[in-house]
């Protein structure tokens, strides 16, 4: 049986995120390509997740599952990454040639009409396939829907996809140059 799932509420819940979702995303093809040498990757992923993924921020739009199996982190409609505190905190990261495009492709298919944004969402490898995605996604989305709002996300791994189109997203474009790993825009209409 999945995990009952949390609102982020707490500094313990915070770490309990940051430590799942690092584990989570140590091998996704598209992070580990921005963050190439584990070094960087372990020093650095935590910008990412508070500066694009809000978290530690007073949103109250984190996720966890309990026992830290998963996490999911969205931004409210009207708000977005911190993109200036995530270049600065990343300014000495060796990333790839083809990473400006890449991440210009993904400002010019990121919507503009107001939504919710999913920056990140994962599981622990060792609870995988076990239901703790789903869980994180039924929850969260019910307070997407509770919104009336449409929703988006990147997928920077392709075997995700199908569990996003389970739960109503739709691939909106495939943003990939050069040397990159292909992503995915999804989008979902409002419920």
């Amino acid at each position: 049986m999945p995990p009952a799932v949390l609102r982020i509420e707490t500094a313990a819940q915070v770490d309990l995120a940051k430590a799942c979702l690092t584990t989570a995303f140590a091998s996704d093809p598209f992070t580990r390509w921005v963050f190439s040498d584990p070094g960087q990757f372990l020093g650095l992923f935590g910008h990412a997740l508070r500066h694009m993924g809000g978290l530690g921020g007073a949103q109250g739009t984190g996720f966890v599952a309990e026992g830290g199996k998963g996490a999911a982190l969205w931004l409210k409609p009207g708000t977005g990454p911190d993109m200036e505190a995530l270049g600065a905190a990343l300014a000495d990261l060796a990333m790839p040639g083809d990473a400006p495009e890449v991440f210009g492709q993904m400002a010019a298919h990121h919507p503009q009409d107001p939504h919710w944004y999913l920056p990140f969402v994962g599981v622990d490898p060792a609870a995988q396939g076990s239901g703790v995605g789903s869980a994180l996604l039924a929850a969260s989305l019910a307070l997407v829907d509770a919104d009336g709002m449409p929703a988006y996300l990147e997928s920077t791994n392709p075997r995700n996809v199908p569990l996003y189109e389970r739960f109503g997203f739709r691939v909106t474009a495939e943003i990939q140059a050069g040397s990159s790993p292909p992503m995915h825009a999804m989008w979902r209409p409002a419920r």
